[in-house]
């Protein structure tokens, strides 16, 4: 049940519906304690009281913390939200966001190449049947760290070279 809080105006005061701490955090996807910590880094402002002292958010809260949300999804980290909130608040137009956009993209990239070698070693794992990190008893072990455990600084057989050089 909705229950909005219909704050008094004053003179130059916006009046109207607000929601409470419980009623942004639900229809957002967060938890209350997010709102006050979004507060704290100045992501969302400060929430009016209501005459009984509870905070009253306009509802376009929602909205923004649907936003910060989305950002966050995107691999933007909070601190690059709240830059970016305060770029848009000024209201003129700047290439930031698309630079920042580009950037997450380079290094989703790079996390991708960086999955696709692990995801390559694995399968030769699997496909060599390694049993031990340290002490693998497969014939062609593909891994590099059964040596290096045994103090071997360098790969003993000519496939485990090949193999430790494509991971690198």
């Amino acid at each position: 049940m909705r229950q909005d809080i219909v704050l008094q105006s004053g003179p130059g005061e916006p009046g109207g519906p607000y929601l409470r701490s419980g009623q942004v955090a639900e229809q957002a996807g967060v938890n209350p304690q997010t709102l006050r910590y979004y507060e704290r880094r100045g992501l969302i402002a400060e929430p009016a009281r209501s005459p009984g002292g509870h905070r009253a958010y306009p509802p376009e809260t929602v909205t923004l913390l649907t936003v910060i949300k989305a950002a966050q999804r995107l691999g933007f980290t909070l601190e690059e939200v709240a830059e970016l909130l305060d770029t848009g608040r000024r209201g003129h137009p700047t290439p930031d966001l698309r630079e920042r956009a580009q950037a997450k993209i380079a290094e989703v990239e790079a996390k991708i190449a960086d999955l696709t070698t692990i995801r390559t070693a694995l399968k030769q794992v699997v496909s060599a049947g390694c049993d031990s990190l340290t002490h693998c008893t497969c014939p062609d072990c593909p891994l590099p760290f059964a040596d290096l455990a045994e103090g071997n600084r360098a790969p003993h057989t000519p496939a485990q070279q090949s193999r430790e050089s494509r991971l690198l």
